[in-house]
């Protein structure tokens, strides 16, 4: 091996873990949750535990007939973000038997 390539497989052995781990570091801190596949790549938005509305419980329960939960602010209007990667396969409608 020649000492370039050494070079740059040194550079990114240590390269690649720091991105990692500062990538997960913003995800952290901006409240997302990252899921990932070799179908799709997902960012869903987390309830923040600092909101002095839900505590960090991502909403409350509604009182009635048929309670339901109420999703905060704090998490609900923000958008999901979405990356297709490759089709998911088709399930046959009917079993093969």
């Amino acid at each position: 091996m020649t000492a370039c390539r050494l070079r740059v497989a040194l550079l990114l052995a240590t390269a690649v873990p720091l991105a990692a781990a500062t990538a997960a570091a913003a995800l952290q801190a901006g409240h997302w949750r990252l899921y990932a596949d070799r179908h799709r790549i997902e960012l869903t938005p987390l309830p923040r535990r600092s909101c002095p509305d839900c505590r960090g419980a991502g909403g409350w329960w509604v009182d009635g007939a048929n309670p339901e939960m109420e999703a905060c602010d704090c998490w609900s209007d923000r958008r999901e973000l979405r990356v297709r990667l490759l089709p998911v396969p088709a399930w046959p409608d009917e079993p093969p038997f």
